[in-house]
């Protein structure tokens, strides 16, 4: 049975602050019961109560808003009883803003060579140890009240975003059962904010259904899975489209798995709220800066006698004290290489979201997305995905190659099939 509004009381308000005239973008305070985030808003992603090298003061100094940590790791290691100890995550790295927690879900995909899925839940064997670890929905909820992040997730049931046939539609629907039991197992109602997950792959009818079961357990925001995992872009949009269309205007969405700068700016610009990925600090341990302009291979010989800062317009602390030679010096001998980029990119990522929340505001978001895409694709050959994402949201990047008019435009995007 879904949960009523009696059952789930939350410690979470939202409240839309702008939103864009032409295309689904808004900006919004999301209170929460460590920090008041502004969205749309991406959040990094630090496994284990860490970033890559950074201190919780640097984040801090970064502004990061929140941060993402992971059910799996946190309860294999250090575990639950040291976390209670030490007062939950926040106080177990000295974090004074806000947390989420995933439910260990996505390990199904990334460790499923060591996973068994059953209506019970996903029984792991540690990478660490081989250690056998059985985790339902009621232990990860439990794993993720210790923890104590604002913001918790479902347990899901994750398959691979370019899975098809009868498998997709069971772990939908196995998610929905799942998340019954995520409510009823969650103790601290009043205190963490408890998320649906959104599955159903690339199908249209799977989401509808999906979205539909989950608003009706009314949890205090809700999120989109199941995607980046490979799927075709042309696909993607589609499918976060038709999400946000259909969720309640008056709640938090969250697209899972998105840090790449051109998808965050097309997502906030089809109305989602919150992101996170690995990419930012993952690219910066293989020598790669994040730039208007895409990306900079620090590591390439032309590089090595390079005085500039990665970017001279980045007020980062890399950007003010460093050059590209002396980062190209350090890479693959020093670990202060990887420790200046994750400051880098982190900016980066944490800039453009001030910038998309600020052009809202002002309403001229679609102009900054013109502009946007008119320096990460100078040439002006924006991918056709981009192309027909944003024109589906009314922003239109080269009016020349739509010689037929913004009606017949839409009414060919919207005569697509997915």
């Amino acid at each position: 049975m879904a949960a009523n509004e009696s059952r789930t009381p939350c410690a979470l308000n939202y409240k839309v602050l702008a939103e864009c005239s032409s295309s689904k973008a808004r900006t919004s305070i999301l209170s929460l019961a460590h920090y008041e985030v502004e969205t749309p808003v991406f959040m990094p992603v630090g496994t284990q109560g860490t970033m890559k090298g950074l201190t919780s003061q640097q984040l801090t100094e970064l502004d990061c808003q929140i941060i993402l940590g992971n059910t799996y790791h946190l309860g294999m290691r250090p575990g639950t009883v040291i976390l209670e100890r030490a007062g939950g995550l926040h106080g177990f790295m000295n974090w004074k803003r806000a947390l989420l927690t995933d439910s260990g879900g996505f390990q199904m995909v990334s460790l499923l060579k060591l996973a068994e899925i059953t209506e019970e839940g996903v029984k792991f064997q540690s990478p660490h140890d081989g250690q056998e670890m059985l985790l339902t929905p009621e232990k990860s909820t439990e794993i993720q009240n210790s923890i104590g992040a604002d913001i918790i997730m479902q347990l899901d049931d994750v398959v691979s975003s370019t899975t098809k046939g009868p498998r997709v539609e069971e772990a939908m629907y196995r998610s929905i059962r799942w998340l019954d039991r995520c409510i009823m197992a969650h103790k601290r109602p009043t205190e963490q904010n408890l998320f649906a997950i959104i599955q159903g792959g690339l199908d249209p009818e799977l989401r509808k259904t999906c979205v539909r079961e989950m608003v009706k357990r009314n949890t205090p925001g809700i999120a989109i899975g199941g995607l980046s995992g490979g799927e075709e872009k042309s696909l993607f949009w589609r499918i976060v489209t038709l999400c946000t269309d259909l969720l309640p205007k008056t709640k938090p969405r969250y697209v899972m798995g998105v840090g790449y700068a051109v998808d965050l700016v097309v997502c906030c610009a089809l109305g989602a709220d919150m992101f996170d990925c690995v990419y930012p600090t993952r690219t910066a341990r293989f020598g790669t800066a994040l730039v208007p302009w895409g990306q900079l291979h620090l590591k390439h010989k032309q590089y090595a006698t390079d005085l500039e800062p990665i970017d001279r317009e980045c007020a980062c602390w890399t950007c003010k004290h460093h050059s590209r030679a002396y980062i190209n010096s350090l890479l693959g001998r020093e670990e202060v290489s990887c420790h200046l980029l994750t400051i880098h990119n982190i900016y980066y990522q944490m800039q453009l979201m001030r910038d998309i929340r600020e052009n809202i505001k002002k309403d001229k978001f679609p102009e900054f997305v013109c502009s946007f895409m008119n320096r990460m694709y100078p040439d002006r050959t924006f991918p056709d995905w981009v192309v027909e994402a944003l024109a589906s949201v009314n922003i239109f990047l080269c009016e020349t190659q739509y010689s037929n008019g913004k009606e017949n435009i839409l009414s060919e995007l919207n005569q697509k099939a997915i």
